[in-house]
């Protein structure tokens, strides 16, 4: 992925072709893949949206949804130590760590 990528906005277009906003925050790798780290520009400062970067039949660049949980759990990981403080991946996660501590 482009290097000027890590400072730009993006539009994404979802299935209903609903457009949105994005800040990336960066791009990393993980066991040979690409991911990228986006906050929607009219969302929440928090909420961050993780996307591999793969390749089309074309060669041409695109970004995907990370299904597999483990491969999600990864990324995640290696998104938190190198972007550590950006934003939050998981509200559940939080809302869990709380009620430990009721």
């Amino acid at each position: 992925m482009d290097e000027n990528m890590e400072e730009s906005t993006i539009t994404l277009t979802d299935e209903d072709g609903k457009e949105t906003n994005f800040e990336v925050i960066g791009t990393f790798e993980v066991d040979n893949n690409q991911y990228i780290a986006l906050i929607p520009v009219d969302g929440e400062e928090d909420e961050c949206v993780l996307l591999k970067i793969s390749t089309d039949e074309n060669g041409e660049e695109m970004l995907i949804t990370i299904d597999d949980d483990e491969e999600f759990e990864k990324a995640a990981a290696a998104f938190e130590d190198e972007f550590m403080g950006e934003c939050d991946l998981d509200e559940d996660e939080d809302d869990e760590s709380q009620d430990d501590k009721q």
